[in-house]
């Protein structure tokens, strides 16, 4: 299935835009009596998705403590550690809602006791026993370079397989230690959701919308299964904005 691209004017349009899909969306999965299951991502524009959905008065039409949440990536760093992924989703969005505890699935942190080859291992286990099999919605981000998730461009651990998770050792992009999902982990949903904004991202963007090489440009590497959207702002579209 082709990706439909939504451009918005700026990201505070498109990070209400994403908030209101991803409230719609979460909201008809429960009235079909599922629980849906979602992948977070980290970066700028994620946080003001998280902050939208938060103060969204609609947000009272999804049950909260009947939503999975899991990430796709996360930086190896303690866990009081701000630049962690999960601890910002904390801060704007889950520490506002009324979460079930035991449906969010953090990444291990570095102050876990475990090697970052025992932390990646250790998530992989986890989504295998409480996984829902998939991500009913997976949101990415897209680095200036092309990278989604910790999967950067010609890394090696692009080319991962039969594996869930990976250990990212020397990540070109600081923190360098972090855990990844594998293309194959997240090619297991049926929605996946890119949403960059910054001029700085646009020619990654129109690279990605046209590349067919995933070392070069991940983001072809993951699709939905049943819709992949490029949710953008005008500065992020670019050469893409139509």
């Amino acid at each position: 299935m082709s990706p439909t691209t939504r451009v918005e004017a700026d990201s505070d349009a498109l990070a209400e835009a994403v908030a209101e899909a991803l409230i719609a969306r979460l909201a008809e999965i429960q009235a079909e009596g599922r629980v849906p299951t979602v992948g977070l991502t980290g970066g700028t524009i994620a946080r003001e998705v998280h902050r939208k959905v938060a103060s969204s008065l609609n947000s009272f039409d999804v049950d909260w403590d009947e939503v999975d949440f899991w990430w796709g990536d996360e930086r190896y760093v303690d866990s009081s550690s701000d630049d962690r992924n999960a601890r910002q989703a904390r801060r704007d969005l889950l520490d506002h809602v009324d979460v079930d505890p035991s449906r969010v699935h953090e990444m291990p942190a570095a102050d876990s006791g475990l090697s970052l080859q025992e932390a990646a291992e250790a998530y992989a286990a986890e989504m295998r026993e409480q996984g829902s099999g998939g991500f009913d919605v997976l949101m990415l981000g897209l680095g200036p370079d092309g990278h989604i998730a910790s999967l950067f461009p010609g890394s090696a651990q692009i080319d991962a397989r039969d594996a869930i998770t990976v250990a990212v050792a020397r990540s070109p992009k600081p923190p360098p230690e972090r855990i990844s999902l594998t293309f194959e982990a997240m090619a297991r949903s049926n929605a996946v959701w890119f949403i960059v904004a910054g001029a700085e991202k646009a020619e990654a963007v129109a690279r990605s919308m046209v590349d067919t090489d995933v070392h070069a440009s991940p983001a072809v590497g993951v699709a939905g299964a049943e819709e992949t959207v490029w949710w953008l702002d005008r500065a992020a579209a670019g050469h893409s904005a139509t």
